[in-house]
């Protein structure tokens, strides 16, 4: 007999919206609880604000654990990094007043403070869960297969000794070794996981050989806020040129700004981070907008004549080119992150150099050039994104699984 679905456990890190996975968490959560009436739903998580844009009808159930390393004692807080006991035993308590046969786990974020533990803890009550890979922490230590000191891909095996001795990591070669032995305690636990989704095939073909043999993969795009009255606008009337996310060296801020100033033209940054001071100084012609809330992004883009997506690194599924494409942006990508997955047949640009970039963005100087791609991009999301009828699939992956 078929199990019905009463319970789903979406287990985040924060309760908040601080990246692209916790967005995606909590839309889940807000978009399961608007839908199914008959179905209860839980957001598990450490860091917790009280304002949380949570829907009222999601139960949430905060642990408000320090994170690892705002701890003031340090060694306590990097034993806990490592795995949470703490996270482990509320993570019990919690789940054993819920029925196991009804009820589904979902896990977004954990390496920041959930740890490996909730894999174990899953397993142990026989639960029923699946990950959604936002990262790549289900292989690679700093969860990127990016060397952050030399500011190129890794294509060292995870794990194997040229990885240990790679002094890779953003911080310090001590803070990769930590890492690693964290990565050796996930491996335990990684063992348990039969069930993953994808949210993209740029990044399942990436991950998929280093999973359990017997896992089964989802392929999930994850959901963008599409607004419902969609304002097609004419790029070929802006003058610059948009980069949205976070400043860091992996996300190709630099290769940008650099790349607009050598060809003369205007860019605006928007978004914050360690980089951003010292892009500031050397870049004048950049306007650099800091951090602005989603509503605030979408009016941005519409005065934009291009989107530029340079990443440096694997970036799993990038929400920020679908939500331009809505409004008819075109998009300009590098080819070593996921937006490739939508911009096949003439939909974007795709880059494989600086040299390479710097033409196609002389070549968007053309209005005719602009206009087809923004009517491609346009009908793209039309065509492919407008109907897609997320969290209805959604729950067909969770009853799949359960009836598994």
């Amino acid at each position: 007999m078929k199990q019905k679905l009463k319970n789903v456990v979406i287990v985040n890190d924060s309760n908040f919206i601080s990246g692209g996975e916790d967005k995606v968490a909590i839309q889940s959560a807000n978009m399961l609880v608007d839908k199914f009436n008959d179905i209860n739903v839980y957001f598990f998580s450490n860091n917790n604000i009280d304002d949380s844009p949570l829907n009222k009808k999601v139960i949430n159930v905060r642990n408000d654990m320090i994170i690892p390393f705002e701890n003031k004692n340090k060694l306590i807080g990097a034993l806990n990094g490592l795995y949470s006991f703490k996270t482990k035993r509320k993570l019990i308590k919690f789940l054993k007043k819920l029925n196991n046969e009804e009820t589904i786990i979902h896990v977004h974020s954990w390496s920041k403070s959930i740890t490996s533990c909730v894999f174990d803890v899953a397993s142990k009550l026989h639960f029923k869960f699946v990950l959604t890979m936002h990262d790549y922490f289900t292989a690679c230590p700093n969860g990127g297969f990016y060397n952050y000191q030399q500011q190129k891909i890794c294509h060292l095996k995870p794990c194997s000794l040229k990885c240990i001795c790679c002094d890779c990591d953003s911080r310090n070669y001590i803070f990769k070794l930590y890492r690693i032995i964290r990565q050796y305690i996930f491996y335990c636990s990684l063992r348990n996981l039969k069930y993953v989704i994808s949210i993209s095939n740029f990044s399942e073909n990436i991950q998929k050989n280093f999973l359990p043999k017997d896992c089964k993969i989802f392929s999930f795009y994850n959901p963008i806020d599409l607004e419902k009255e969609k304002e097609k606008i004419d790029p070929s009337k802006n003058n610059w040129y948009l980069y949205v996310g976070r400043i860091s060296k992996e996300k190709g801020v630099d290769i940008f700004c650099d790349c607009i100033t050598s060809v003369g033209l205007q860019g605006i940054v928007v978004g914050d981070g360690d980089y951003r001071k010292e892009l500031e100084e050397k870049y004048k012609n950049i306007n650099f907008l800091g951090w602005k809330n989603s509503k605030e992004v979408k009016n941005i883009m519409k005065k934009a004549r291009c989107l530029i997506m340079p990443s440096k690194w694997y970036e799993c599924a990038p929400l920020t080119p679908l939500e331009a494409m809505q409004f008819g942006i075109p998009i300009i990508s590098s080819n070593n992150n996921a937006t490739i997955d939508y911009l096949k047949k003439d939909i974007g640009l795709i880059y494989s150099s600086k040299n390479e970039l710097k033409k196609i963005i002389k070549m968007c100087e053309s209005d005719e050039i602009i206009k087809k791609y923004s009517r491609n991009a346009f009908n793209y999301i039309k065509k492919e994104w407008a109907n897609k009828k997320y969290v209805e699939e959604l729950n067909s992956i969770y009853n799949n699984i359960l009836s598994d």
